[in-house]
């Protein structure tokens, strides 16, 4: 299976660097709303099955034009959503954003035990996502798109992809709207082809499988 793990378009709580996890959470700004218009384009030469968006406004905003332009229903999932802050929602401090990502990507390094202040803890986070992508799987779809979250797509794929690493996830902070793309299954695992534009391997390495398997603010 192909997995486009898309961030949403940008958000007033991104211009002011807030970690703003919370539900429904808020709507996109004007360039978010272009941001999400310009994606069917962008992704014109995916041949998309299903799509899939968390439950916080701003993805399922971005996921509108995208679900217009394929004809497909936007399937809202809880486990798509942000790592939620707990008791860092809503600060904007550097303080609390090196605590939120330095929790997050312990839990890619395999403390998934930590639990983030007031928050979950990664068998939660990571666990939740993973049932998401498990279902998506199941739908048959060769390439499934899901609307998620910054801090939640960088976590889950270094949690994951057997090529992408915390040090790497950590450098490279995934722009509103930026793409990641891997190839794989639940089953066999995940590699990462393209992270916001880089190239990361040649799909040949790792093929995918067709079939069903048995700067902005971090908390974005």
């Amino acid at each position: 299976m192909r997995l486009l793990l898309v961030r949403h378009g940008q958000t007033p709580s991104n211009l002011k660097h807030l970690l703003d996890t919370g539900a429904p959470g808020p709507g996109l700004t004007p360039l978010g709303q272009e941001q999400a218009a310009a994606l069917p384009e962008a992704l014109a030469t995916e041949r998309i099955g299903a799509l899939f968006a968390s439950t916080l406004v701003r993805t399922q905003l971005t996921a509108a034009p995208l679900a217009a332009a394929t004809g497909l229903e936007v399937r809202v999932r809880d486990g798509l959503r942000e790592v939620a802050a707990g008791d860092l929602e809503m600060r904007g401090d550097e303080d609390a954003a090196a605590v939120y990502m330095s929790t997050a990507f312990a839990w890619s390094a395999g403390d998934t035990g930590r639990r983030m202040p007031g928050g979950e803890n990664g068998l939660e986070a990571l666990g939740r996502f993973d049932a998401v992508v498990a279902e998506a799987a199941r739908t048959g779809a060769d390439t499934v798109a899901m609307v998620s979250h910054g801090a939640m797509i960088r976590t889950w794929v270094a949690a994951r992809a057997d090529n992408v690493d915390v040090e790497y996830a950590a450098d490279h902070p995934l722009g509103n709207t930026g793409v990641v793309v891997l190839s794989g299954s639940p089953d066999r695992g995940w590699r990462a082809l393209v992270w916001e534009g880089r190239p990361l391997g040649p799909e040949g390495d790792f093929p995918a499988d067709s079939g069903p398997a048995g700067e902005a603010a971090p908390g974005a």
